[in-house]
């Protein structure tokens, strides 16, 4: 501050040197009017006397007036100085009669004073929009569905939301601090996932956990993302979605299928029962009135006895169906089945409504599994093509069987009927959906069918590019063994 008033002062000395001068100039003129008017020697000492006066007057008062000039200008930036202190950062006013110096000052101060006042209304633009940002951020947060931690580098928890303060039973003050480790009690091979994760700094997606809060099982939809890509930082985010009830609901869902199912398959057994009834009935009267032909009694006892396993064998696959699925190591010779199926059961019905029906069977195919659940889904897929050939023209049905270089077998069932109308296609395998009259369908045929096929790691589904009629196409995985 010295070295700048010094500076100041020196550069305001031409104003005050004006007055100076002023005052030199008049001791010149008296000075000279002395020396040609000589004067008494009285005289001469007085006026010697009053020019050193006048000389030292104009000095001190020149000297004086520039200091007392300075700091009314320093006294001015001052209280500017002050004000802005408080923070309150308003240009200050130049006074009148500045010298350059101070001017110049004064002009920088108030320039300085007005980028300043314009950089901080900035900042707190930004504040606020960073507050109003973080709070928005912060209700997001709060209303997730799923619990949210956040960890540090050490893996310790700095960050958590309501609902995971429900999750865990504990208010946010003590979840944090804690180790994310110590508040999730984790199975072994739970454990192994989260520590490769960060171990190896993955990402996680929608990996389910089991884990042990209040003393109860739970699974949670685990998802980690790290807050940084750098491989030394190992902050992240974890979200926590409790889906035990989900998980409950999708263990029981198939055993609740399958009670649907088989209350289904209640309401379809008495008409898949009627055909072998009927035929048992039909040749035990035949039996009856042969007794004097002994080898066309044989036949007929043979049929007889083959319909009367096959009643027991539906009897049985409704009981197998309500039972937890078992490994028996059976195989299923598709084509062989086929023909089964059409010489006992449709046989009689293509017959009747005069359908042609061609069979393209090749190869050997075996599935996986017994043939009991398949032949109700192709007796079905069967019964249905015959229904809808009705009042067709040259009526057809074409059934086929092709085997996948991979093993896949695929069974296709196919009609030249009017088809599946293109809004209901979707709707086909639903329970009770049907396009037929009231009294002619229970609604249940597709969808037991495709519930069996499934069950089997098959699909069945409907052809949506066949043009011609109705297609439906069942894939079975194939069985590796060769023989029976």
């Amino acid at each position: 501050m010295t070295t700048g008033g010094y500076t100041a002062r020196r550069h305001a000395v031409p104003h005050t040197w004006w007055f100076i001068g002023g005052l030199l100039l008049l001791v010149l003129l008296l000075g000279m009017v002395l020396f040609l008017v000589p004067p008494s020697p009285p005289l001469a000492g007085a006026a010697a006397i009053l020019i050193a006066l006048g000389v030292l007057v104009g000095l001190v008062a020149g000297y004086g007036l520039s200091t007392a000039r300075f700091r009314q200008g320093l006294n001015g930036l001052h209280k500017g100085l002050i004000l802005a202190q408080d923070g309150n950062l308003k240009p200050v006013e130049v006074p009148r009669f500045m010298d350059p110096a101070l001017d110049r000052l004064y002009q920088d101060y108030n320039h300085t004073i007005t980028t300043l006042g314009g950089m901080f209304s900035l900042v707190e633009e930004c504040q606020n929009r960073v507050l109003s940002e973080r709070n928005r951020m912060n209700v997001v947060v709060q209303v997730l569905p799923a619990g949210l931690l956040g960890v540090d580098d050490n893996l310790y928890i700095n960050t958590a939301n309501r609902q995971a303060e429900i999750l865990f039973g504990m208010r946010q003050r003590y979840l944090v601090g804690s180790s994310l480790f110590d508040i999730l009690k984790l199975s072994d091979e739970t454990r192994e996932i989260l520590r490769d994760a960060f171990l190896y700094k993955q990402n996680i997606r929608n990996q389910v956990i089991n884990v042990e809060l209040d003393a109860k099982e739970r699974w949670l939809s685990v998802n980690l993302s790290f807050v940084t890509e750098k491989e030394g930082e190992m902050a992240a985010v974890i979200t926590l979605l409790d889906i035990t009830d989900y998980k409950l609901l999708q263990e029981t869902v198939s055993t609740r299928e399958k009670l649907v199912a088989m209350g289904q398959l209640a309401a379809g057994v008495a008409h898949e029962l009627n055909t072998p009834l009927g035929s048992i009935l039909g040749y035990s009267q035949l039996l009856l009135e042969t007794t004097d032909e002994p080898e066309k009694a044989a036949r007929f006892a043979h049929v007889i006895s083959d319909e009367t396993k096959r009643c027991s064998r539906i009897i049985q696959n409704l009981l197998n169906y309500a039972r937890k699925e078992q490994c028996q190591g059976d195989n299923c010779d598709v084509n062989t089945l086929i023909d089964e199926v059409v010489d006992t059961l449709i046989s009689c019905r293509l017959k009747h409504h005069r359908i042609t029906l061609e069979r393209e069977l090749n190869g050997r195919p075996l599935v996986d599994g017994g043939c009991g659940e398949l032949d109700i889904v192709l007796t079905n897929l069967l019964i249905n093509s015959v229904q809808a050939l009705h009042d067709v023209k040259n009526p057809r049905v074409r059934i086929r069987t092709e085997q996948a270089s991979g093993g896949e077998v695929s069974i296709i069932v196919e009609d030249n009927g009017p088809g599946i109308p293109r809004e209901l296609r979707a709707r086909v395998f639903e329970p009770f959906f049907t396009t037929k009259d009231v009294g002619e369908g229970s609604g249940l045929g597709l969808s037991i069918s495709h519930a069996m096929v499934t069950r089997r790691g098959g699909t069945l589904r409907y052809d949506t590019e066949y043009e011609d009629g109705a297609r439906f196409v069942i894939r079975l995985p194939g069985s590796l063994t060769k023989d029976h």
